[in-house]
């Protein structure tokens, strides 16, 4: 079968949208990127399932997308097709202490929830954009604390296109990284918080937040940060140090607020922002030694040097 007939067969055996030649822009909060060849929204498992099956049997690439907020998508698109989470995977619950939630819930929902009801557990994620699913996938969080630390359990849909669950503990949980990606899609998670004070919950959630604004640009659209922090540093403070804060090509700049942060300034490329990735990157490691490593990822094609 090949990308036509793909594409076709989505269109005609999945039940939630197919969006033809839809531009990635729209999917990222960076709000860069040309178009991919389909944007698919899976309602259901089963239309999740079936969707993989079709660009498998066609060989097509696909790739499973939350909110976008840890991408930077290429501006000549993505050969392939873009699947998001719908309808059955954007509900949570609250059962006791236990949040259920499926992986399309944005985080962010999750968190008022939680405070709502007096649950503790999830203050140090007020701010951080992104779905749930996302949120598991990079183990979002601080430099502190992370969300890997109150996963009870994940369920996956595996690469056998089977439901399976691992319990929170049996995941490799690392600094931005775990090993869920490599295990399949995550579908749902159980989140296990504590009863706390509620005056005390939002005392801690405001302080994270006014510091997270004072340290971080959070009205320009960005990916959030650009490279994970090296052992005993900070990606921001070797890139300041190296002069590059609030250097600009294009429409993108390494912001002059936090300089592990490339901002869009409203009409900025990915390559304008992958020449300001490569330029620091270079600069840090002729002067410091040290090799930053990129927390986001890269969808689409990229021509560097």
């Amino acid at each position: 079968m090949s990308l036509a007939g793909a594409l076709i067969s989505l269109q005609r055996d999945v039940c939630g949208s197919v969006r033809l030649r839809e531009p990635l822009a729209r999917h990222t909060t960076y709000r860069i990127g040309g178009p991919a060849s389909a944007v698919v929204e899976a309602d259901t498992v089963a239309d999740l399932k079936q969707a993989i099956d079709i660009c498998r049997e066609a060989d097509v690439e696909y790739t499973v997308l939350g909110k976008g907020s840890n991408i930077l998508a290429s501006d000549r698109g993505y050969d392939g097709v873009v699947i998001v989470l719908g309808r059955e995977f954007k509900r949570h619950e609250v059962d006791g202490e236990r949040v259920h939630t499926g992986a399309g819930v944005i985080l962010g929902h999750v968190v008022q929830d939680a405070y709502s009801r007096g649950l503790a557990g999830l203050e140090f994620a007020v701010g951080v954009p992104g779905t749930v699913g996302g949120a598991l996938a990079m183990n979002a969080g601080t430099r502190d604390r992370w969300i890997g630390g109150i996963v009870e359990s994940v369920t996956l849909l595996d690469h056998d296109l089977s439901l399976v669950s691992m319990r929170g503990s049996e995941v490799d949980w690392g600094y931005r990284t775990t090993n869920l990606p490599s295990k399949g899609v995550v579908v749902e998670c159980v989140l296990a918080l504590s009863l706390g004070d509620k005056s005390a919950i939002r005392r801690t959630m405001d302080m994270s937040l006014s510091q997270r604004k004072k340290s971080q640009p959070i009205g320009a659209p960005s990916a959030g940060s650009i490279f994970r922090n090296p052992d005993a540093d900070s990606a921001g403070r070797l890139i300041e140090a190296a002069g590059l804060k609030g250097l600009q090509v294009g429409g993108a700049q390494i912001s002059d607020v936090h300089a592990n942060f490339i901002v869009n300034r409203g009409d900025a490329s990915a390559m304008d922002v992958v020449t300001l990735m490569d330029r620091a990157h270079a600069l840090v490691k002729e002067r410091y030694g040290i090799e930053l490593t990129p927390e986001i990822r890269f969808l689409g094609p990229f021509n560097r040097a």
